[in-house]
């Protein structure tokens, strides 16, 4: 039911729109065309002046504003720029600076520790010349003193051994004079 109720209502109103087709378009019966031509010259004069007047002006001067920031942003970014150009050029220097700054100070530093460390060595080899110097005289002397202790060591023995062998005390001074001659053929060996 509902698909006829529409269909005629769709029949009712293409037959209304026929009958208004057969009077034709007022736009283009010659009548109207005086009326027509003083409304459209009158509302685009309206239109052209309030555009022309209002928004261009309004329009124009916000591209300006924003042309005149652009430019401004511009400048400012180019200084911006050439600032830190100079302070990237200013920190490249001084970085340089204290490069050279370091390795002056290292080969100062280094000169230093070699000159510590020589004065420092010749120093101890002084000492240890003297040391070996003092402990030679102390072999010398040792080696001396040694000698004569070696001699009443030898007669000692030379002695007691005779006397255990033989079982007769020897004379002494004859043993010294057997020593002392034995040691004085071996002294320069040992001295």
């Amino acid at each position: 039911m509902k698909r006829y109720l529409n269909f005629f209502i769709a029949l009712i109103a293409i037959q209304g729109d026929l009958y208004a087709a057969e009077a034709g378009m007022p736009q283009l019966d010659p009548k109207y065309w005086a009326s027509q031509a003083f409304w459209l010259i009158l509302v685009f004069t309206v239109l052209y002046f309030s555009i022309s007047k209002f928004y261009l002006p309004k329009i124009k001067n916000n591209l300006d504003d924003r042309e005149n920031k652009i430019n401004d942003d511009i400048e400012d970014a180019n200084k911006s720029k050439e600032l830190s150009e100079s302070k990237l050029k200013e920190y490249e220097k001084i970085l340089e600076d204290a490069k050279k700054e370091v390795i002056k100070i290292q080969i100062e530093s280094k000169a230093k520790l070699d000159k510590d460390i020589h004065e420092k060595k010749e120093k101890i080899e002084k000492e240890i010349e003297k040391e070996l110097i003092q402990a030679q005289k102390e072999i010398t002397e040792l080696k001396k003193n040694s000698i004569s202790d070696i001699h009443n060591i030898s007669k000692e023995i030379a002695t007691n051994i005779i006397e255990n062998i033989s079982g007769d005390k020897l004379n002494e001074s004859s043993i010294k004079a057997a020593v002392e001659e034995i040691s004085k053929k071996n002294v320069g060996k040992y001295l």
